[in-house]
């Protein structure tokens, strides 16, 4: 199983935004020394209070300067706020500033009203999988330089590195955006902590639309990764403890309150008791926004989950508060699976 990390960069409580990038570079550099194989930062408008990943391409740069080999890359680009060429664009100067090591990692989302307005985001679309789906391939086709002669961007340059594309990759939570990514011809992610039972029907609509891309943008076969918000510990208890955090942090999203992640105690106290462990092995048909245990417990769990999809491939998120304790989680999953 190959793993890699994608990182809100969480603001700790009482920090700011530059504590924030520091312990997300830091994280990455704890990723590359681990042996994990990618790091992708989110992007998330409007809760700069708690999440400071406002700007993925600007991280993703910081990021490719502090390590040496590990890809770094966007874990998404919202692409419905943004135009195709403007981030074909910008994500090949990174290319160029760190030749073979840059994903694309592109997905939508909708998120607070105002900051929806402010980027110029029109929310309601006649058809929205149709112009996803339409604003994916005009990236990909740009980075490609895949227009033909005589099109009106087809002579519209992008700067390069002198033998690699940023690796395209789409990002979804539903079988729609599995579909678009299987008739494209690119790599699939699926956010299971989002929305963990389609997992198994979105990896299953990728395979059967998956066409190998006409530009070469993607792999002659389908491949996936599933991503997972994780605790790990050093038992299954201290685990669960952990992931309280994840816990509380889901309810207090669905009552629309938004900050910080909560204190493990905190968490505690609002979910009237710690969780308890993740059973293992999981219930057929079990699947959840977030998993904890030891380092055997959860790389048994991962092994559960992938084998359900048929992927190699893990991103891990978690959702803790202590910086600390991130860091710990990521080297001990490390260990359990044996990178």
């Amino acid at each position: 199983m190959d793993l890699s990390i994608v990182d809100l960069a969480p603001v700790p409580a009482d920090g700011t935004a530059t504590d924030a990038y520091e312990n997300t570079v830091e994280l990455a550099q704890v990723a590359e020394e681990r042996g994990y194989s990618r790091f992708w930062v989110a992007e998330h408008h409007g809760m700069a209070d708690s999440i400071a990943s406002t700007t993925p391409e600007v991280l993703i740069a910081r990021l490719a300067a502090e390590t040496d080999a590990i890809r770094v890359g966007s874990g998404t680009v919202l692409l419905n706020h943004y135009q195709p060429f403007k981030v074909a664009e910008t994500f090949a100067a990174l290319d160029a500033l760190a030749p073979g090591r840059i994903d694309l990692g592109l997905g939508r989302a909708t998120g607070i009203p105002a900051a929806d307005r402010a980027l110029g985001t029109e929310r309601q679309k006649r058809n929205p999988d149709e112009d996803h789906a339409e604003k994916i391939d005009a990236t990909v086709t740009h980075l490609y330089d895949g227009f033909p002669d005589g099109h009106d961007y087809a002579e519209l340059p992008l700067p390069r590195s002198a033998d690699d594309v940023p690796e395209a990759w789409v990002l979804g939570s539903s079988p729609s955006s599995a579909e678009i990514a299987g008739e494209l011809g690119l790599r699939y992610c699926f956010a299971g902590f989002i929305r963990p039972n389609l997992a198994e029907r979105a990896f299953e609509t990728y395979r059967e639309h998956f066409e190998p891309s006409p530009l070469g943008a993607g792999p002659d076969e389908p491949t996936g990764m599933l991503a997972m918000n994780v605790a790990c510990a050093e038992t299954d208890e201290e685990g669960a403890r952990l992931r309280a955090t994840a816990e509380a942090s889901y309810q207090r999203m669905r009552r629309g309150v938004v900050g910080s992640p909560p204190s493990v105690e905190a968490a505690i106290d609002e979910l009237g008791g710690v969780p308890d462990p993740t059973p293992n092995p999981l219930p057929d048909g079990d699947w959840r926004r977030s998993i904890s245990g030891s380092p055997e417990t959860v790389a048994d769990l991962l092994e559960q989950l992938t084998d359900r999809v048929g992927v190699n491939d893990v991103i891990v998120q978690n959702i803790i508060a202590d910086h600390d304790d991130v860091i710990r989680s990521h080297e001990l999953l490390a260990d359990g699976v044996g990178l």
